[in-house]
Formats: structure tokens, C-alpha cells, sequence
């Protein structure tokens, strides 16, 4: 069944709690976003700044242009999963080895211009791979819905790595992305940017569970 997993995409520590305790009323997993402002236009908050409450499985979502001096600090945080980027600088192997050895799953995120082709040999050490439509670092963006042959192509060569969606997600196009194949959508601006975040959430998540 398809999950919808709030986004928290905060620039300053208190826009980061006002996010995390307005998701955190109704959300058990979430999804937090870190930017460099560098691989990223904007610079979010620093990686000692997050947090989330207990009882919450949280995926962290990293920005940046090198990932290796921030993972000591990510671990720490003890998350579900630590999501890198296709295009970031470093050796995944490398980088997927300490995330694993420490009891966290990994997961990849692909720009849309990026092809699955740039992750088909390590794909048997990938848990998660994120289809990116959105804005680096922004709520928003359009759901390019042809990114979706990705999805195919992807359970081609791994069936069971979970699958995930940021950008554009909305209720007007949720239905196509769960029939599409993607098990986990990432919701920034319809959430948070709603009158009512908790009514917004419950209105997607219903619309994930009927399209299944």
C-alpha cells in the first residue's frame, strides 16, 4: 500500500519545528530534507538541527554536493534511511557500507534528468530509489508524470527496492503515481501549505489506499 510521508523542507530551526509538530500530529513517517546550498540552491537547515519526535520513522533526504562528512552526525540521528543523490560526489559503495553497517537502509535519489541507467550496477544495494520532479530545496514543483517509466525500469532489474516520489504530488495526480508504481510519496507544499495540514493529509492518504 502506498504510504504518504509528509516533507519537512525548512530553512531556519523554527520553521523546521513548526513543520515537524504540524506533520507529527498525524504522520508515523516522514521525510526530511537537507540542502547544501550548493548541489542545492538553498541552504537548509544544518544536519546537528534535525530532530524528530519519537515514534516517528523519518527517511533523511541529502542535498549535497559530498555527503561523507555529514554521516557521522545523520547516524546519530538514528533514521529509517539516509536517501543520497545519483549526481553527488563520492563512492556510493563506500558510502552505502557505513550507512548499512549501521543498521540504517539506503536510498538514491534521482534528478530527472538522470538516467536509472547511472545506478544499474549497484541497484542490488539500494533499498530505496527516489524519483526527484520537484525543486531542490522548495516546496512545490510539477509532477513531470513520463518520469514514471522509471518506475519500470527500475523494478526490471530490482522488484522489491521501494520506490519513492518527490515533487508536484497533489490530488488531482495521486492516483496515476500509486498505479504508476510508486509505494512512497513524498508531500511538501500540499500539506503544509494547506489551511488545514491534517485534513490535506488525510484526504491524500485516503486517495493512495483507494487507488491501490
Amino acid at each position: 500500500m502506498a504510504i504518504i510521508c509528509p516533507t519537512i523542507t525548512a530553512t531556519s530551526k523554527a520553521l523546521y519545528q513548526n513543520q515537524m509538530n504540524d506533520v507529527a500530529k498525524f504522520a508515523k513517517r516522514i521525510h526530511v530534507d537537507l540542502a547544501d546550498g550548493v548541489f542545492a540552491p538553498t541552504k537548509l537547515v544544518d544536519p546537528k538541527d534535525a530532530w524528530w519526535p519519537v515514534g516517528i520513522t523519518a527517511d533523511v533526504h541529502l542535498m549535497y554536493e559530498t555527503s561523507r562528512p555529514f554521516l557521522k552526525d545523520l547516524i546519530a540521528l538514528e533514521p529509517h534511511m539516509i536517501i543520497l543523490h545519483a549526481e553527488s560526489v563520492g563512492n556510493f559503495y563506500e558510502l552505502a557500507k557505513t550507512i548499512r553497517s549501521n543498521g540504517i537502509k539506503v536510498g538514491i535519489a534521482l534528478l530527472e534528468a538522470t538516467p536509472v541507467s547511472k545506478i544499474r550496477q549497484a541497484i542490488d544495494d539500494i533499498d530505496h530509489v527516489l524519483i526527484f520532479s520537484g525543486d531542490l530545496g522548495y516546496f512545490g514543483g510539477h509532477a513531470n508524470l513520463s518520469l514514471l517509466q522509471k518506475v519500470t525500469e527500475i523494478k526490471r532489474y530490482n522488484a522489491s527496492v521501494e520506490i519513492g516520489w518527490d515533487g508536484g504530488i497533489n490530488e488531482s495526480n495521486i492516483h496515476k503515481l500509486v498505479l504508476g508504481g510508486v509505494d512512497v510519496l513524498n508531500v511538501g507544499g500540499a500539506i503544509h501549505l494547506s489551511k488545514n495540514p491534517t485534513k490535506a493529509y488525510n484526504k491524500l492518504k485516503a486517495l493512495a489506499e483507494s487507488s491501490t
